[in-house]
Parts: structure tokens; sequence; C-alpha cells
């Protein structure tokens, strides 16, 4: 429709408002907030951004009374078919889909978002010859302690791991890179972590 939209949840009895648009934007879908609730990060599923080719994120300042948004900047996810955004410290992450491919950005003091500094290209393929030619990356989830950054591959059958270097702002391949996930033509989607960071949770979509 025209963008983001907001309901108000009464949670006493769980009932939700109708919802009113909060921010307009370009075929938002994923979002996520940053840990203290001030701000918004929505990726955009286009084609380029400022004539830059690849989707976008884009950075809104929550009011928390009204919960409308403003838009504070948007920045490019340099690949293609961004499909999940996540918020970790001053440090904001996607993962493209299409493109198969990561993307770190710090975070400004008034929320707004730096250029990428980090992107990193996957590589490879897996057994199903019609939807795991290449990679696709399909989430990007940072870890309770801020350390480490899972990234699940459906076209790799992996979770591909990176260290966070929150000074840097930047991210890097851990040691090991990856873990593996079986049976191959697995496909996994999505990754949840215990608040311990003891265990990992993998969704795949393909053997569902």
């Amino acid at each position: 429709s025209k963008g983001i939209y907001a309901s108000r949840l009464d949670a006493k009895t769980g009932a939700l408002s109708a919802p009113v648009l909060a921010a307009e934007g370009r075929n938002p879908s994923f979002l996520a907030s940053s840990g203290d609730g001030r701000f918004l990060y929505a990726i955009n599923e286009v084609d380029a951004v400022e004539g830059t080719p690849g989707g976008a994120i884009t950075a809104y300042a929550i009011d928390k009374a009204t919960g409308s948004l403003q838009r504070l900047n948007s920045q490019s996810t340099v690949g293609g078919g961004p499909a999940h955004v996540s918020v970790a410290g001053k440090m904001a992450f996607v993962a493209n889909y299409g493109g198969g491919s990561v993307a770190a950005y710090p975070l400004q003091a008034d929320g707004s978002l730096k250029p990428a500094s980090t992107f990193v290209q996957h590589k490879g393929s897996s057994v199903n010859a019609s939807r795991q030619k290449g990679p696709h990356a399909h989430a990007a989830t940072p870890d309770p302690s801020g350390r480490f950054l899972y990234v699940p591959d459906l076209g790799l059958d992996q979770v591909l791991i990176y260290r966070i270097d929150a000074a840097a702002g930047t991210i890097a391949p851990a040691t090991p890179p990856f873990a593996s996930v079986t049976p191959a033509g697995s496909g996994p989607r999505h990754i949840a972590i215990a608040h311990d960071g003891r265990h990992a949770y993998v969704i795949n979509e393909m053997v569902c």
C-alpha cells in the first residue's frame, strides 16, 4: 500500500486499533527496532537507491506517544532482494535474499544510517537445482552478546557466522565461518538464539 502502518495494542484485552499510516515508503517489508525503542529500521524491496542498484534500508525516528514515524535517511543494501534487517547496539544488519549477500551499517547518534561498512557476497550452491543454484541469504541475526552475527543461507544449506566488531562498526567471517545444515536441500530460512547464547534453532523452509 502506501508504506508502514501502526496499530495501538490494548495489553489488557489484546485488541488492536485500526491501522493508520505511520510513514510513507516504497515497498517496505521486514522491520526491526532499536533496543531503546527510539528508532525503526525497514528494508525496502526496490531495484535501486539514488541510482545505485540494490534494495534499500530506511531509518525512522519513533514518536512513542503517537506511533508515527519520521524518516531519517536511507542507504543501499548493495545486494538485491533484501529480506531481513536486525539491530544490535549501534549497528544494523541486512540479509539480501535475491543477491545472496549480507551488509552491515554503523548507526549515527540520531539513529540515521551510515553507508554500509561491510558487504559480503556469499558464493556456492546446493542440491536443489531449481532453488539452490546460488546463495540466498534469508536472515541476519545477532547473538544476545552482540559479538556474532548468524546468517542462514537457503541456497547454500549453511548458517554463515560473522564476528561483529562494534568499535569499528564492521563484521568479518568468524572461525569457523559457517555451520552446515543437514540434510542437504533443507533451505535454512531464520535462526533464533536462546537468551543465554548457548543454543540456536534454525527453521528450514524447503523440508519444513
